[in-house]
């Protein structure tokens, strides 16, 4: 089996890195995708967060003034 010429092992290399240049684009495609869903995720449920922060807060408001404690509370 004849040994392969120098320009043939180049040819060999640079095909298996175009075809691992490809591999990492496709991987980096589907990452972005899911950095875009994560960050939508994320927004979503900060707005939910302050939202139920606002209702929490509003029922605060509506509790009456604490009375001070009594001996016969506290028993």
């Amino acid at each position: 089996m004849a040994t392969p010429s120098t320009t043939d092992q180049i040819a060999e290399r640079v095909e298996r890195l175009l075809l691992r240049h490809a591999e990492l684009q496709r991987t980096n495609a589907l990452l972005a995708e899911q950095v875009a869903a994560l960050t939508q995720e994320r927004d979503s449920l900060k707005s939910r967060l302050s939202a139920a922060r606002a209702r929490v807060d509003a029922l605060l408001e509506r509790l009456p003034a604490a009375a001070p404690a009594t001996k016969e509370s506290e028993e």
